[in-house]
């Protein structure tokens, strides 16, 4: 059935205040989602965030015959006894990246994998050489065109010492997933370590896997012959608490972020931080009091100051269409620096349409001065983060904003409109 387009309608201008709490970490979840691939006994998994994204992969897994139960509305039991060669839907994958995850855990059970390409935010080019690298380390031979991956394994994986040539999130994790159940030692270095590879590290160690090192760019894999069931709960979304500190900030509003893990939010505290954002921290919650006034903190030496992101613990890449936003209303001069995507930053125009004032200097580099008063218009969301940060930018603004195209949005941000509506928003969603 032909799922209806919809869009939101945002009135802006009113300040948000209450309680909210993050979701399940999506991008912990869709691998730990893939990894149940790696173990023929039930998995109960436990805080999986209601988007998209999860949707998707729940089809694929369900095309490759693992039984799927939902207990409750966060909660999952999967099972896969036998896993069939299936030819995967090339529409389904071209809707998430992270269809490549199943790559890793399919070579580790089957010995081999056939995959569309993947699918996702269209924020740059997002090579999958060094899943390739990795996984052919490990004893795979690959071949790729324009309209499949196959990977083959006849003789099986092997343990051993790798080197990424990237710190790759997902190759990481693909890397790790083929690697549990290889006999041998494998050593992973400049691997990525962002909460949510700990979190597949964390569950594959609760199924009996042997990982050591999580939380460093070093990883010991010491090969197990099998994998059991086991229980898991997912963490909070980074990313998400991260965009609410932003929505708080932005709209001068009052807000507890309910167990919002804050000591993932160090680097983010930094780099809002140079806008004159700040939170108080109380456990596990974060309250960001209303009225702030932000202003650009110049560096030491008076310089224009940057904000930039790189692999974790730097800022995350994420997070910097949350801090364009942000920017827009500090007062001051800042330079965002965009590193690692180079299509990330072209949304800017929606935001200089509504009033900004921001130079795109090249694709990976924005200078932005505020405060800009910024003014209700109708808009396309071209990806995921850049959504949200539209969704702030309408509540910041004067007046009326429509955005279509809001299936990206929902891709990553479970029931956002329900949510903030709780909080004194002034959000619908609508078919188009």
């Amino acid at each position: 059935m032909k799922v209806p387009m919809q869009h939101f309608v945002i009135e802006g201008g009113h300040p948000l205040r209450g309680e909210i709490e993050p979701a399940g970490n999506k991008n912990a979840a869709l691998p730990v989602l893939a990894a149940t691939l790696l173990t023929d006994e039930r998995v109960v998994l436990h805080n999986i965030p209601q988007i998209e994204d999860v949707r998707a992969m729940l089809d694929l897994l369900e095309d490759l015959g693992v039984e799927i139960e939902q207990l409750g509305p966060h909660d999952w039991a999967l099972q896969a006894r036998e896993v069939r060669k299936a030819s995967l839907s090339p529409e389904v994958c071209r809707q998430i990246r992270a269809s490549i995850l199943l790559a890793g855990p399919l070579l580790a059970r089957c010995g081999q994998v056939e995959l569309p390409p993947p699918g996702g935010d269209v924020i740059g080019r997002r090579r999958l050489d060094t899943h390739f690298l990795a996984l052919n380390a490990l004893g795979a031979s690959i071949e790729a065109n324009h309209r499949r991956y196959t990977l083959a394994a006849p003789r099986g994986l092997q343990g051993n010492d790798i080197f990424l040539d990237e710190a790759s999130v997902t190759a990481t994790e693909n890397a790790i997933m083929a690697a549990v159940t290889a006999p041998g030692l494998t050593l992973l270095s400049n691997a990525a370590s962002e909460p949510h590879v700990q979190d597949l590290c964390r569950f594959l160690n609760a199924l009996g896997a042997r990982i050591s090192g999580i939380g460093s760019n070093q990883l010991q894999i010491e090969g197990v012959e099998r994998l059991h069931g086991g229980e898991y709960t997912i963490g909070p979304d980074n990313i998400e608490v991260g965009s609410f500190i932003g929505l708080a900030a932005a709209t001068g509003s009052e807000l507890w972020i309910r167990r919002a893990a804050p000591a993932q939010q160090r680097m983010t505290r930094l780099a809002f931080g140079r806008l004159g954002v700040s939170w108080e921290v109380h456990g596990e919650d974060i309250y960001v009091p209303a009225g702030q006034e932000l202003r650009v903190q110049d560096d030491a030496d008076g310089n224009i100051p940057k904000i930039d992101d790189g692999p974790w613990p730097a800022f995350p890449a994420d997070l910097v269409s949350i801090a364009v936003v942000l920017a827009t209303q500090a007062r001051g001069t800042v330079l965002i620096h965009e590193k690692m995507y180079e299509s990330r930053l072209y949304f800017v125009d929606k935001l200089i349409a509504m009033g900004a004032r921001i130079i795109l200097c090249d694709p990976h580099r924005a200078v932005v001065t505020g405060p800009a008063r910024l003014h209700g218009e109708e808009m396309q969301s071209p990806d995921i983060r850049a959504g949200m940060a539209l969704v702030i930018a309408a509540l910041c603004a004067e007046g009326t904003s429509i955005i279509h195209n809001i299936r990206q949005i929902d891709r990553g941000y479970e029931r956002l409109e329900e949510r903030l509506r709780a909080l004194g928003a002034r959000i619908v969603r609508e078919d188009s």
